[in-house]
């Protein structure tokens, strides 16, 4: 299925109201509007990608680029921001201007599955099949999309460094869930002071953080500075503390109900979802395709590898696809 071909694709950019929340939507390929609305001309499926947290869209930039080289440009492949973690253009706000309160609590844990849910149900025609990619957190939301919505005909759901459990027990769970649970309010003081700062010292800070990897995906850069955002990072931080609290015990239920549908994907250095986590669940569940990187990938992967992720995951679905 891939294709060697480093053209530049169609890439459509949108920043919506979902559920109240301002959203931030890529589209990769022609493909701008997915309703019922629209003509005979649908796309069989979509891919759509659920990110992590931050789950600022811009991260996966390049990453939903390789993918949809590596389809033929055959399929539409989105990613949805989660609600508020972007910083909107000027004239729109975090919040809608309205009287209707759509839901309650959107930037929450619970708040960000139903966001997904309502996202789709107002922009993609039920009749599309679905692929699902997440990403860390992205996961345990898949997870919760298809436990709640059993009507979406999810293909497959591939879910990448999945943190779907015990998240305040992993290494980084426990050096993190005091920080996000009880002091996540002091950071918001130096973010404020440093929204100020023109965009391209903004831009070296980013920089000087990200020194010490060997290459650098340059959208993870630009897409960064938008955590110099009070509202941004304020939403990312009250996302994260609600993980450390909800995240605990793995949903086997509803693995077990469409295990087939579902790869997992583990890192071997993950202090998110640490190894001895993939061997519980491989031991769990043997008949499932659950496997471990054997390329040394870091967690967040977008910043130096989205391009050999995305190669992965389309050698990994080309029998499905070729059965559509």
């Amino acid at each position: 299925m891939r294709s060697v071909s480093e053209e530049p694709v169609p890439l459509h950019e949108e920043f919506i109201y979902c559920c109240g929340a301002a959203t931030h939507v890529l589209k990769c390929g022609p493909w701008k509007d997915l309703s019922k609305d629209e003509s005979k001309n649908l796309p069989r499926l979509l891919f759509m990608i659920i990110p992590g947290n931050p789950g600022l869209a811009g991260y996966y930039r390049t990453f939903i680029q390789a993918l949809y080289r590596g389809l033929n440009q055959q399929y539409p492949v989105w990613v949805v921001s989660h609600a508020g973690h972007c910083k909107p253009p000027s004239g729109m706000e975090m919040i809608e201007d309205t009287d209707i309160k759509e839901l309650e609590d959107v930037f929450g844990l619970n708040g960000q599955v139903e966001h997904k849910l309502n996202f789709l149900k107002k922009n993609v025609s039920k009749d599309i099949k679905l692929v699902l990619i997440a990403h860390s957190i992205g996961c345990y939301i898949t997870l919760e999309m298809m436990k709640r919505a059993s009507e979406l005909q999810v293909l497959r759901s591939v879910l990448l460094f999945p943190t779907i459990e015990r998240m305040a027990q992993s290494p980084q769970g426990k050096l993190m869930t005091p920080l996000l649970c009880k002091l996540r309010y002091v950071l918001y003081m130096p973010v404020y002071l440093l929204s100020f700062l023109p965009e391209g010292v903004k831009a070296s800070l980013v920089r000087f953080a990200l020194r010490g990897m060997k290459t650098c995906d340059e959208s993870s850069i630009t897409t960064s500075v938008n955590l110099f955002s009070v509202d941004c990072i304020a939403n990312i931080l009250y996302m994260a503390s609600q993980e450390m609290l909800k995240v605990v015990e793995r949903d086997s239920t509803t693995i077990k109900q469409n295990l087939k549908k579902l790869i997992f994907y583990y890192g071997t250095g993950d202090s998110w979802c640490p190894q001895h986590y993939y061997d519980e669940i491989k031991m769990d569940f043997p008949d499932g395709d659950i496997r471990l990187c054997e390329k040394g990938l870091r967690h967040a992967f977008v910043l130096d590898a989205s391009k050999e992720m995305a190669a992965m995951i389309t050698d990994w679905l080309q029998d499905d696809l070729t059965k559509l």
